[in-house]
């Protein structure tokens, strides 16, 4: 089962997308976290001093089919003591697939009742008795996992207590747990009346105040007399009316879509992948009768972009994603007769390419602009070329100077704007060898392709064009735009810095046209620019000539999900180690400080950087990683990786992030971030700022409790090596961001 949702309360305008002001200032630092059942799956970024934040965030989560409810937090970011809750959203799963269409309006935030914030289960026995002194009811209360936090320890003082009727009982009181174990026995004898349903509480008991609801479970009579309750149960919060506060707190911007697959075993599957292979090894003549082709004729415009992600994944799977654009390009081309408008419409050739290039080219991206785009933002120097969005004030606050012309801003800011461009220009061109292989075949095949269909001396550029096209205005272009959605910065940038994108974005877009559409238009307040960009596009079309010559034997989709080059390191730095051992009262001090690396082909770890001995983990062993509860070990950020030996046998290695405080953010590179239990609400779970997985794949596999603690059912494990995707899904979620049409100050 998938849901798919966008956050983004919309501009000022819109008068439900103010937030409440929690401040004296009249303003908010607004961020919202997204919770399926009890487990926080994403969380977006932290919008400073607005009420009316613009998150323009997509995600994709892959749900089990069983979840009950999706709820929507919005909180406002404090640097001291803990976040406050604004207000929430709650949809049960069968409001959001009521409608095939989904959820797509403005909902008003609700109240949070820490009352109403409860989770976990409970384990019960019940037996319903008879004997000389009437019927008795005997309630074996068992033990209890995943409660809410209620203590500032991040743990509870969780004890039950059982009504029937007018009768009541309670167990022993479990101090700092939340899997507490009481295996205790309550009786309780019947009284005159009609028969009653049997209620069991949970609650948190507090030395000072009163106690903390943790949740309760109720039984009718029906059910106690014919069936009596045996076995594990959800935790539910005192039946009342969600209360709406009108407006009062704000309001969101949801567009959800619950989509529920029926995912069989993969042979079922085996004749579909044969007919879709066959589609591109087969002759070039039958390409019009191929599924592959009906295939692309059936499908809508609006599902091209799910269609292109799963056939590029299916086809860089069996190797065979250079064969598979070579085949969409062929049909493409054919079919165009104006050069001016090929790949200019989002047909499947077009999305294929532009996934393609995603999951092949991210590390490659990040290497060319990560640079200059973190300058950028911690320089926040303040650039415009267009006279009739200057703020000649804003400059003359900056220098406590006069006020300077419209002149003095332009040099200024074109200088700006050439200092950032010529960093970003010298790596492009300079990273011929460092572009991956599979890229620059599939370049090859399009550049062939084009120039076979348009030959005459007047169409040389479009051969240049289709590249450029891709690699400028599709891959390079956006993520300059929005660097948080390319995994560029953990944040989207304030609106100055978002405007200096924007210039940077519109300057190689211009480089990536080639200059076709210089001096034309209505920006004519970009000329300043165009000595620079003319000069930068000389060295683009020799980059584009070294780009395509490349060997083409060699396979353009590479071995089977080799998508991360095996030498690169895609990630590095310290965490705290603990392997797999019986629980002790030593088990917080049980984890080693370790520096990780986690590269295409091994996860290894040692002592420090330096040092020359190493342990290592083959990425292909890895079957399974997955976030272990906060109450198993009674530390925060938490994760397990399951891997297989040669003999079959399962192990298990736990994996603790460095945990930083509120001032200290920025950090080295590849740091796994996270964030002090105590920053948090007491009535919502811990979440990391930006979940860093190690690896990816269904999150499978036994999350740890405590010796006391019953476990979880196991899950099967998969049989196979697990694909090595870049960073992007949260927590034991498949999490997948998208780009969102509708950001301001896109490209126009």
């Amino acid at each position: 089962m998938k849901a798919d949702w966008d956050l983004h309360p919309g501009p000022p305008s819109q008068p439900h997308s103010q937030t409440s002001s929690l401040r004296r200032s009249g303003s908010s630092d607004p961020y919202c976290i997204v919770k399926v059942d009890d487990e926080v799956v994403a969380r977006t970024a932290t919008i400073w001093r607005s009420l009316s934040p613009f998150w323009g965030e997509e995600y994709t989560v892959h749900l089990p089919l069983d979840f009950h409810h999706l709820a929507f937090y919005v909180l406002d970011e404090d640097t001291v003591g803990h976040d406050d809750v604004i207000g929430k959203i709650s949809l049960s799963r069968e409001a959001i697939a009521a409608d095939p269409r989904g959820i797509d309006s403005w909902i008003n935030l609700s109240r949070v009742d820490p009352d109403a914030e409860v989770q976990g289960e409970i384990c019960l026995a019940v037996q319903m008795l008879e004997d000389v002194r009437g019927h008795c009811l005997r309630c074996h209360v068992l033990q209890a996992r995943d409660l809410a936090p209620r203590d500032i320890s991040g743990t509870s003082d969780p004890f039950a207590r059982v009504f029937w009727g007018s009768q009541s009982s309670e167990t022993s009181t479990i101090k700092k747990t939340r899997f507490p174990h009481w295996d205790e026995v309550l009786e309780l004898r019947e009284m005159p009346g009609p028969p009653a349903p049997l209620r069991v509480e949970l609650w948190d008991w507090d030395m000072v105040g009163k106690n903390d609801f943790l949740g309760m479970v109720e039984f009718p009579p029906q059910v106690l007399q014919q069936n009596p309750p045996n076995g594990w149960f959800r935790l539910l919060p005192f039946p009342r009316a969600e209360e709406d506060s009108g407006g009062n707190l704000g309001a969101l911007r949801l567009k959800v879509r619950l989509t529920e697959d029926r995912v069989l075993p993969s042979q079922y599957y085996q004749p579909l992948r044969e007919l879709l292979l066959e589609s591109v090894l087969g002759p070039a003549e039958e390409d019009a009768a191929s599924p592959l082709a009906v295939l692309e004729e059936l499908t809508l415009g609006d599902c091209r972009q799910e269609l292109a992600t799963k056939l590029v994944k299916l086809f860089l799977g069996q190797g065979l994603a250079g064969p598979f654009l070579d085949y969409l390009t062929r049909r493409e081309v054919a079919r165009t007769t104006d050069p001016n408008t090929l790949f200019r419409s989002n047909s499947l050739a077009s999305k294929s390419m532009e996934q393609f290039m995603k999951l092949v080219g991210m590390p490659y991206l990040h290497e060319l602009l990560k640079p200059v785009i973190n300058r950028v933002f911690e320089e926040k120097k303040y650039m415009e070329l267009d006279p009739c969005k200057m703020d000649l004030g804003r400059t003359r606050r900056i220098s406590f100077k006069g006020a300077p012309s419209e002149e003095h801003v332009r040099e200024a800011s074109l200088g700006l704007l050439t200092g950032y461009l010529g960093p970003i220009v010298d790596a492009i061109v300079g990273s011929v060898g460092r572009c991956p292989p599979a890229m620059r075949l599939a370049f090859k095949q399009l550049h062939q392709r084009v120039e076979e269909r348009f030959p005459q001396a007047e169409h040389e550029d479009v051969k240049y064009l289709a590249i450029s096209g891709f690699l400028f205005l599709r891959f390079f272009a956006p993520a300059i735009l929005t660097p948080k959605l390319f995994d560029l910065r953990d944040q989207h940038a304030d609106p100055q810095t978002s405007r200096s994108l924007l210039l940077l974005a519109k300057a190689v877009q211009s480089i990536g046209n080639l200059g076709q559409q210089l001096g034309q238009g209505k920006e004519l307040w970009i000329a300043p620019l165009h000595p620079f960009l003319l000069q930068s596009i000389a060295r683009v079309r020799d980059f584009l000539d070294q780009l395509v010559n490349v060997d083409g034997k060699e396979e353009a989709g590479g071995p089977a999900r080799a998508l991360v080059p095996p030498s690169v390191t895609v990630r590095e730095g310290y965490l705290l180690k603990r392997k797999d051992e019986p629980t002790s009262l030593a088990t917080r001090f049980a984890f080693k400080k370790r520096y990780f690396r986690l590269s295409g082909e091994m996860l290894s770890y040692s002592k420090s950087p330096e040092w020359q001995m190493c342990s290592s983990i083959p990425v292909s062993h890895i079957r399974a990683v997955e976030r272990v509860d906060e109450g198993a070990f009674q530390l925060p950020h938490v994760m397990q990786v399951v891997t297989q030996d040669g003999a079959g046998a399962l192990h298990t290695t736990y994996l603790q992030c460095k945990v930083r405080p509120r001032e200290n953010r920025g950090g080295a590179e590849g740091s796994l971030r996270s964030y002090p239990t105590s920053d948090r609400p007491p009535q919502l779970p811990t979440e990391c700022e930006r979940p860093q997985p190690m690896a990816v794949g269904p999150a499978q596999g036994q999350r740890p409790q405590p010796r006391q603690a019953g476990r979880l059912p196991p899950r099967c494990l998969p049989q196979r090596a697990l694909d090595l995707l870049p960073p992007g899904r949260a927590l034991s979620c498949w999490l997948q961001s998208h780009t969102l049409s509708g950001h301001p100050g896109g490209l126009e």
